[in-house]
C-alpha cells in the first residue's frame, strides 16, 4: 500500500478531553502524527486542529469518518499536499558571538530569507516561515556557529479548493445563539 502524506482538518468546539479522544484514534491504529496545530478558526468558538499523516487511501478514510464520531467534531476533511497551501514556523536562537564574528552567518540568514527577531549580548533568535525542508535546511546550517535552541511549529494550511466549511460553521453559530 503506497503511503502520502495527508492534511486532515478537524472543525472542532472547544472542550476538555478532545485532543486526548483524537490522538488516541491514531494511536490505536499506529499511526504516527507528524504535525499537529491547532487555532481558533474563522467563526467564534470553532477551532480548527491541523493534523499530518503519513498512510494510505483507505485508511485516512477511515480516520476522518473516525474523528467525525467524535461528540465534539463538527466536521473533519483531508487533504493532500497537492491540494493545500501550508507553512511551517521557527525559530533558531543562536551565540551572539557568531553574528558579529562570522560574517558567513549573515549571507546564510540572508539567503535562507530569514529573520532576525531579537539580538542579545548572549543570543539573538532568528525566525522563518516556509516549508519543513527550508527550515530543516537552515537549522543544519546554523549548527555549526553555535545554535543554542531550535524550534519547529505544526504545519499550518488552507487548502486551495472551497471547503464548504464555512457554511456549515455558520449554521453551526446560529444555532448555539
Amino acid at each position: 500500500m503506497k503511503q502520502k502524506t495527508y492534511t486532515i482538518s478537524v472543525y472542532t468546539e472547544n472542550n476538555i478531553g478532545l485532543l486526548n479522544r483524537i490522538s488516541a484514534i491514531f494511536l490505536k491504529r499506529h499511526i504516527n502524527i507528524e504535525s499537529f496545530s491547532t487555532s481558533e478558526s474563522e467563526i467564534k468558538n470553532v477551532f480548527r486542529f491541523v493534523i499530518v499523516v503519513k498512510m494510505g487511501d483507505e485508511k485516512v478514510v477511515k480516520i476522518v469518518k473516525q474523528i467525525e464520531k467524535q461528540v465534539d467534531v463538527i466536521k473533519a476533511y483531508y487533504h493532500t499536499d497537492g491540494e493545500t497551501i501550508f507553512q511551517e514556523n521557527a525559530l533558531y536562537k543562536v551565540k551572539s558571538s557568531a553574528l558579529f564574528e562570522e560574517r558567513h552567518i549573515q549571507n546564510i540568514i540572508k539567503d535562507s530569507h530569514s529573520n532576525i527577531v531579537t539580538v542579545s549580548p548572549e543570543f539573538f533568535v532568528i525566525e522563518l516561515t516556509g516549508f519543513r525542508s527550508e527550515t530543516e535546511k537552515l537549522r543544519k546550517e546554523l549548527e555549526p556557529y553555535g545554535l543554542l535552541q531550535f524550534v519547529r511549529s505544526g504545519r499550518i494550511s488552507v487548502t486551495k479548493a472551497k471547503m464548504g466549511i464555512s457554511e456549515i460553521l455558520n449554521k453551526f453559530k446560529n444555532n448555539n445563539k
